[in-house]
C-alpha cells in the first residue's frame, strides 16, 4: 500500500525534524499519518486589546500658576499637539513623569493661596495612579510591539537556532520595571522603555507557539497509526524482534530519539527563556486584562501544556508498540527486555 505520510512542512514552512520523522515512521508502519489541524489561537484584534482611559488634562491657567514647578514641563508636553497624539508608550512615560513630580509640586504650593490648584493636582494625581495599570497594559501587552512579538512567521526554518538572548532579557526587564511602576517607583528606568519595546518587537513568541503547535500536531497525528498497529496483532512474537520491528525501532532511534527529541529540548529551552517573564507581566496586569486577551492566553497556555506533554505521550505509545519485540525506546536492541 502506498503510504501518505504527514507533510507538515508544507503548512509550517519549517525544516523541523518532526516532519522527516513522521514520513519515515509512516513508511515503516505501512500506515497513513495525516496531519492534525492547527490549534494555534490567533491574537485578538488590536482594538480588543486596548483599554479606554480618561483623557485628564490640566488647564492652561492652572499651568501658568505652577511656575517654578518641574511639573509644568510635563503638563505642557501632555497638552501639546504632539502629546495628544503620542503613542501609548510615550503617554505612559508622561504619566510616570507626572506621578513622580506631582507630590513635590503640591507640597511647594501655598495651601492658603493655592487651595483650588492643590485640589486639582491632588485629584489628577489620584486619577493617574488609579489608571496606571491600564496605561502600562496599553503600552506593553496591549501594544503593537507585543503584537509583533506574537506574530506567527511565514516560515519557521530551523527555529529555534540563532535566537537572541536579548529578547528574553528585554522581557524580564520590562516585567521588572512594570512591577516597580505599579508599586510606586515611578522614576525607575523610564528611559529604558522604548529600547525594551523595540527588542520585544523583534521577538519570537509567535515562532515559539508555532513550533510547539507543530510538535503537538505532528506527534498526535502519529497516534492513530501506532494504535492501528498495536491493536490487531503485535508486530513481533515471543519477545523477539521481527524485520518490521527492527525497521520501526531503527526509525525511532535515529529520527525520534536522535533528532526530534533534541529539537524538542531546544524548543523547551526557548520556552523557558521567554515565557516566565511574559507570565509575570500578565500577572502584574491581571486586574485590567481585557477578556479577549484572557481567553487567548488561556488557549495559548493550554497549547503550551499539550505540546510539552506530546513527546512523552509519543514515547509511551512507541514503547507499547515495540514491547512485543523486546525493544523499547532508549534500550539497547542487542539486549531485549
Amino acid at each position: 500500500m502506498l503510504v501518505l505520510a504527514a507533510c507538515l512542512s508544507s503548512c509550517s514552512g519549517s525544516d523541523a525534524p518532526v516532519d522527516n520523522y513522521l514520513t519515515r515512521l509512516g513508511r515503516s508502519l505501512d500506515r497513513n499519518i495525516e496531519p492534525e489541524p492547527e490549534r494555534l489561537p490567533p491574537l485578538p484584534r488590536a482594538r480588543d486589546l486596548q483599554l479606554d482611559l480618561l483623557p485628564g488634562s490640566i488647564d492652561l491657567l492652572d499651568l501658568l500658576a505652577l511656575r517654578g514647578c518641574e511639573l509644568t514641563i510635563t503638563i505642557g508636553k501632555s497638552n501639546s499637539s504632539l502629546g495628544k497624539v503620542a503613542t501609548d508608550s510615550q503617554r505612559l512615560l508622561l504619566e510616570l513623569e507626572f506621578l513622580a513630580l506631582a507630590p513635590a509640586c503640591i507640597e511647594a504650593l501655598d495651601p492658603a493661596e493655592d487651595e483650588e490648584l492643590i485640589a486639582t493636582l491632588t485629584e489628577a494625581l489620584a486619577s493617574k495612579r488609579e489608571q496606571l495599570p491600564a496605561r502600562v497594559w496599553n503600552a506593553t501587552l496591549g501594544g503593537p510591539e507585543f503584537r509583533s512579538f506574537w506574530k506567527r512567521p511565514n516560515r519557521l526554518g530551523d527555529y529555534p537556532a540563532d535566537t537572541s538572548g536579548q529578547i528574553a532579557t528585554a522581557l524580564e526587564r520590562l516585567a521588572a520595571l512594570s512591577a516597580q511602576w505599579l508599586d510606586g517607583d515611578y522614576a525607575a528606568g523610564s528611559e529604558e522603555l522604548e529600547p525594551l519595546l523595540a527588542d520585544v518587537r523583534r521577538g519570537d513568541g509567535g515562532a515559539l507557539l508555532a513550533s510547539l503547535d507543530l510538535q503537538r500536531a505532528g506527534l498526535a497525528a502519529a497516534e492513530p497509526a501506532l494504535q492501528d498497529r498495536v491493536q490487531p496483532a503485535p508486530i513481533c512474537f515471543g519477545n523477539t524482534p521481527s524485520p518490521e520491528g527492527r525497521i520501526v525501532d531503527n526509525v525511532v532511534r535515529k529520527f525520534f530519539i536522535g533528532e526530534v527529541q533534541p529539537w524538542s529540548v531546544r524548543i523547551a529551552r526557548r520556552r523557558a527563556d521567554l515565557m516566565p517573564a511574559v507570565h509575570a507581566l500578565e500577572s502584574y496586569l491581571d486586574a485590567v486584562m481585557p477578556t479577549a486577551y484572557r481567553d487567548w492566553s488561556g488557549q495559548r497556555d493550554a497549547l503550551l501544556a499539550s505540546a510539552t506533554e506530546a513527546p512523552r505521550e509519543h514515547a509511551r505509545s512507541l514503547a507499547a508498540l515495540l514491547d512485543s519485540c523486546g525493544l523499547r525506546p532508549g534500550t539497547d536492541p542487542a539486549k531485549p527486555g
